[in-house]
């Protein structure tokens, strides 16, 4: 059986226990397991319990610290910048948000750079508080350098991603959560995992031509950026690449580009330091400084409706608004359970006997 179902219940719990088994606090614990499980009920296998093990080895090399105490260093009116203290980005980003929703409140928008962090997980898990507040939500990350700039072939980026959320009124919310890239970089451990090949233009070799096999990063090959090549107009996706990594690395003061601390696969890769650990850019803002929120609600609605109601091209079912597909996982998962691909499975089978969970 190639996956295997489990509670959503069930699955915070598991996680919440490995945290707390590595000696994390119960905020700590509660962030990472909301986090990690949100991942995976939205239909994101690459960033839920699969990356689980990954943060285990972070903590065991030293990389991430538990209980830490993040705080803000720099503060203006609608503006912080948050240090980490070396801590889960799961946890760290969810702080930011709070800081930006607060800011948000009083000042009708709040910005949080933030440095010193790890990886957060995916970057709808900041921005969905400030939904449930009526906000509007924004995350942005920086990530290990696996992306090679428009018309390259070396490391320079991230997969960096970007995530927006608009408040609606009887719909399901608006969430566009996208990588940079072509695709995220969890797509093609995914690929690896089942063992099959990407299609090209995902990745490409050392050399700069494009791959299919699901493993060429770790032969010193690299990510695209969005549009996938010159002809595609990548220097877009370039664009918006380096856009996130100035405002979560540049200027946070955490590292940037190159220097951007790997994750799990990449863990004995020595790195240089620009600043200190991941970055993030976390925002929100209040929809009663621009108009009455119950109108700009229920405009959304009808914003949504027309899109949706739009013709669908040759070989398509419907045309989609962004978040549609995991709101509809969502509801289905909660009901009927997460499904776990075997070798994950594995991973948090040896989790289960390390901490002594006995929840598998």
């Amino acid at each position: 059986m190639e996956y295997r179902l489990i509670d959503l219940e069930n699955l915070r719990k598991f996680i919440y226990g490995v945290f707390a088994g590595l000696g994390f606090n119960d905020e700590e614990c509660g962030n990472a397991a909301r986090v990690l499980t949100l991942s995976d009920l939205r239909g994101v296998e690459s960033h839920g319990c699969a990356r689980l093990h990954g943060y285990v080895r972070l903590v065991d090399a030293g990389k991430i610290k538990p209980n830490a105490k993040p705080f803000i260093e720099r503060e203006f009116g609608s503006t912080a910048t948050l240090d980490g203290d070396a801590g889960l980005g799961l946890h760290v980003g969810t702080k930011a948000a709070e800081i930006a929703i607060d800011k948000a409140k009083k000042h009708g928008s709040g910005w949080v750079s933030v440095k010193n962090s790890s990886h957060f997980g995916v970057a709808v898990g900041h921005v969905l508080p400030a939904l449930e507040e009526g906000l509007i939500g924004f995350s942005l990350t920086n990530a290990s350098p696996l992306v090679a700039p428009a018309g390259g072939k070396d490391r320079l980026l991230g997969t960096n991603p970007i995530c927006i959320a608009f408040p609606s009124k009887e719909r399901p919310p608006f969430i566009c959560d996208m990588a940079t890239t072509v695709v995220a970089n969890g797509k093609l451990e995914v690929a690896k995992r089942k063992g099959v090949d990407i299609p090209l233009g995902y990745a490409q070799d050392k050399h700069g031509q494009t791959s299919s096999d699901p493993s060429i990063l770790s032969q010193g090959g690299s990510m695209l950026p969005l549009g996938g090549s010159l002809n595609h107009s990548s220097y877009k996706g370039y664009g918006l690449g380096a856009m996130v990594d100035i405002l979560t690395g540049v200027l946070s003061g955490a590292n940037y580009g190159p220097w951007v601390p790997p994750f799990v696969p990449f863990l004995n890769q020595i790195n240089d330091s620009v600043g200190q650990g991941i970055g993030h850019f976390v925002g929100a803002w209040s929809v009663e400084g621009f108009m009455d929120t119950n109108e700009f609600r229920e405009r959304m609605d009808h914003w949504m409706e027309t899109f949706s109601k739009s013709s669908p091209a040759q070989g398509v079912d419907k045309v989609r608004i962004p978040g549609e597909k995991e709101h509809e996982l969502t509801l289905e998962r909660r009901e009927a359970g997460i499904p776990v691909h075997r070798e994950t499975w594995k991973t948090l089978e040896s989790l289960d006997h390390r901490f002594n969970l006995n929840m598998l």
